[in-house]
């Protein structure tokens, strides 16, 4: 039985890892629950690591919807870009992986020039977003990475 719940942890971990670049999956909290699972069988895990992992955690869930509205906004963009990204990385989505990219960035363009601003603002709030997207991605990649090292070092 628990070699089946280890390989559970494992495949956590590693479906973690993939959700911090595909948007349908919750990376980050599947890994966390990957930590505590190995708490549940009573691997050594430290509490200051799983306390870390879970504020780590918490504050990317947190942060992965207001990072790329922050880009838009940081770029100079309207609501409509902040609205645009989020429809364009609903329907970014649904084209792995090139639309993870660029379906941010599409639709703060879009809305931007929906909302009748000029070329020029539309892209600097489309790259604004597309900035934010990516540094979201980043701080989600790295926390799952210090969820997996602390689960890999419980279990070896």
């Amino acid at each position: 039985m628990t070699t089946l719940i280890i390989v559970l942890v494992i495949i956590f971990l590693v479906v973690g890892l993939a959700g911090c670049i595909v948007p349908v999956l919750p990376g980050v909290p599947i890994a966390f629950a990957a930590l505590l699972l190995l708490v549940w069988l009573g691997y050594p895990v430290g509490w200051a690591a799983i306390a870390l992992a879970g504020v780590l955690t918490l504050t990317v869930v947190i942060l992965d919807y207001v990072i790329p509205a922050l880009g838009v906004k940081w770029a100079g963009g309207s609501s409509y870009g902040k609205w645009g990204c989020v429809v364009g990385t609903l329907v970014g989505m649904f084209f792995f992986p090139v639309g993870l990219i660029l379906g941010p960035f599409l639709g703060a363009l879009a809305g931007e020039l929906f909302g009748n601003r000029t070329l020029d603002v539309a892209m600097k709030s489309a790259v604004g977003s597309l900035v934010g997207f990516l540094i979201g991605t980043v701080l989600k990649v790295a926390v799952t990475f210090y969820i997996i090292f602390v689960a890999l070092s419980a279990l070896i």
